[in-house]
Order: structure tokens, then sequence, then C-alpha cells
């Protein structure tokens, strides 16, 4: 089984489109529970369908600078 970091999620030049959990996960080389407290400590996300969430990765990359520290801790 590819490691996590194997992984590629290529952006398009130009737009950022909202990112799905896994490419999010992908784009930080996080784990999926990393992901998961981020959003308990009040990462933005943007409803998506019916119960789906995506991220706004300037939104997400404006969060994290604000809360460097406390995410440190968390992962």
């Amino acid at each position: 089984m590819p490691r996590k970091s194997d992984r590629v999620a290529a952006l398009p030049a130009g737009l950022l489109p909202l990112l799905s959990q896994k490419q999010l996960e992908t784009y930080y080389g996080v784990s999926e529970w990393t992901v998961r407290q981020w959003v308990e400590a009040g990462m933005p996300r943007e409803p998506f369908g019916a119960r789906g969430w995506r991220f706004d990765l300037d939104k997400v990359r404006g969060w994290m600078a604000e809360h460097g520290e406390q995410l440190a801790a968390v992962s």
C-alpha cells in the first residue's frame, strides 16, 4: 500500500479549487486524524453537497498562520 507521502495531488494552475479532506491531507502530508483535530480546533471549511465538506486552501493557510503554535501541540 502506498504511503501518504507518495500520493500526489496536483492543483490546476491559476485557480485553487475547494479541496477534499484527502487532498488537504496530501497537501500538508498529515493523517486523517490530524485534519479532524484541526477541524475541531476551528479550521475553516465549506459545506459541499448534502453532508460533505471541502476546504478553501487560502482560508486554511490563513487560519494555520494564526494558529501555528496551537497546531504544533495537536500534531
